[in-house]
């Protein structure tokens, strides 16, 4: 029998001068994915401007993992068992030094300069009221309108293009974009702590990022921004095909009284072009017939 509670490992050195200078605390979930994690540390040891404390929630771990990141001393969380992204992303926060978290998926390689970028749009602002999010190329079209593809360079670590990424990925053209949400994600510890984190009843966590989204969004948080210039490759490994998917549609939409379809196109405005902080949308017109049709959908749903 598994044990259910999750362990905390502190980062040893944190408070050594070196450690103070950091500017994220980056929160890592993983899950038995132990080559892509290990990329993506290596593209923050080398991609990135400035010094960054990374905190990792092993999932299980039985890979390897978990014996690579005390042997490497890094903060971490751990759970014998896969408890999935908003227990983890809790867990890691935890153990935060920084005021400035930065969400990440372990299937990401940070480009460089991707934290110069996101920082210093955030020194622009004077507020901790905000969510900004790095741009993600990927291999392949999708819905999402934030992203920049289709640009293949690798669909895991052995194939992985590393050279020909690092000559392309800035000439791949990108307007900064509205709606957040996606990861690699920037908020503040203050405003994380506000709405407190990652709910927990969207475990294992689908539609955990929308409903974080609209937290803040309740909170009073408007500044929702995409960085073109800050950029990632994401490699879309599939570690939702392995787990028993919680019906976060509805969740959403009993929590909430609208989809998330319509939080996503009216509220945050994902994926238009972005022209500063966001505003209550007026409820008329298309808007008005969304709630309307929502109505009926969360009536359905009871």
């Amino acid at each position: 029998m598994p044990n259910k509670k999750i362990e905390f490992f502190p980062d040893p050195d944190a408070l050594s001068p070196v450690q103070q200078e950091i500017r994220f605390s980056i929160l890592i979930p993983t899950w038995n994915n132990l080559d892509h994690l290990k990329l993506c540390l290596s593209s923050i040891d080398k991609n990135s401007r400035y010094k960054h404390q990374v905190v990792l929630h092993v999932n299980d771990g039985s890979d390897g993992t978990l014996e690579w990141a005390r042997a490497n001393k890094l903060a971490h969380s751990h759970s014998e068992f896969n408890s999935g992204v908003c227990f983890a992303f809790n867990a890691a926060a935890a153990l935060a030094t920084s005021d400035y978290l930065l969400l990440l998926d372990d299937d990401n390689y940070l480009l460089p300069d991707w934290d110069y970028w996101i920082i210093e749009d955030i020194k622009k602002l004077g507020h901790p009221y905000f969510a900004i999010s790095a741009t993600k190329i990927e291999r392949v079209k999708t819905f999402n309108a934030c992203a920049i593809s289709p640009y293949d360079f690798g669909t895991n670590t052995n194939d992985f293009n590393e050279s020909a990424l690092l000559e392309d990925f800035n000439t791949l053209e990108m307007e900064d974009w509205s709606g957040s949400s996606w990861y690699p994600m920037a908020i503040h510890r203050s405003v994380w702590n506000l709405v407190g984190g990652m709910s927990i009843e969207f475990s294992p966590g689908m539609y955990s990022d929308p409903d974080f989204m609209m937290k803040l969004w309740k909170a009073g948080v408007r500044y929702f921004k995409g960085v073109a210039k800050s950029r990632s490759y994401h490699f879309m490994s599939k570690s939702v095909k392995r787990i028993k998917k919680n019906n976060g549609r509805k969740q959403f939409l009993l929590k909430w009284r609208m989809s998330n379809s319509t939080f996503r196109i009216h509220y945050l405005r994902m994926g238009e072009k972005f022209t500063g902080s966001q505003s209550e949308p007026e409820k008329s017109g298309q808007l008005k017939i969304k709630l309307l049709k929502d109505r009926m959908k969360l009536l359905f749903s009871f």
